[in-house]
């Protein structure tokens, strides 16, 4: 296995965490509340797959601090691990203060390769996790977006699901939904239109 691939993003996370409380000496109780997640939150969960096989599938969701709401992606992925899953939401709660919004970083994910998946094995494995995640999520506690290999799609179902469990319309409990269920329209490039207004004032040095 490559050194790339041996990269634990926690421990690099905290490194990051370290190295910058030193540089800016952060009181080391600051730091140590910091280094510790306030939940995380591992689940298996049954599917039936198309060929009536059963597969047992792995989620996570990890709360960061407990400066509410949590806000933060899910992502759908064979290599998602709990560490992975603890650090992006480590640096979800610095990806928000630095723009100021009010938020504690979250980040979801579950164990699964949605290319090898058909269309209602991917619908079943988001609503089973939907359900096993209805105590966690909510509008005022815990938003979740799309990440990697998830889109508007995968947040329809979530905000279906949840709803329906409810007894009443939750439209607060995702964002990056279509636009048709009250998404926003600029959400699909968002990411991408960041990146460009970031590095527009130097595109002359390279």
């Amino acid at each position: 296995m490559s050194e790339e691939h041996d990269i634990d993003p926690w421990r690099m996370a905290i490194k990051q965490l370290e190295k910058v409380g030193d540089v800016l000496k952060i009181d080391e109780n600051i730091i140590k509340i910091l280094k510790h997640p306030i939940r995380i939150i591992e689940t298996n969960f049954p599917v039936v797959m198309d060929d009536g096989r059963v597969e047992i599938f792995t989620g996570f969701r990890v709360h960061h601090n407990e400066n509410l709401p949590n806000k933060g992606g899910i992502r759908y992925s064979p290599n998602v691990t709990k560490e992975e899953v603890m650090a992006l939401a480590f640096w979800m709660t610095f990806k928000c203060a630095i723009v100021g919004l009010p938020y504690s970083g979250a980040k979801g994910g579950v164990i699964c390769n949605p290319r090898e998946m058909s269309l209602k094995e991917i619908e079943k494995v988001t609503r089973r996790y939907t359900h096993q995640m209805i105590n966690v999520f909510n509008p005022r506690s815990d938003i979740p977006a799309p990440d990697i290999n998830t889109s508007a799609r995968e947040m329809a179902w979530i905000y279906d699901t949840y709803s329906m469990w409810g007894g009443h319309s939750a439209l607060g409990v995702v964002t990056a939904k279509p636009v048709e269920l009250g998404g926003s329209l600029g959400r699909a490039s968002a990411t991408g239109r960041g990146v460009y207004f970031v590095k527009s004032p130097y595109h002359n040095l390279f």
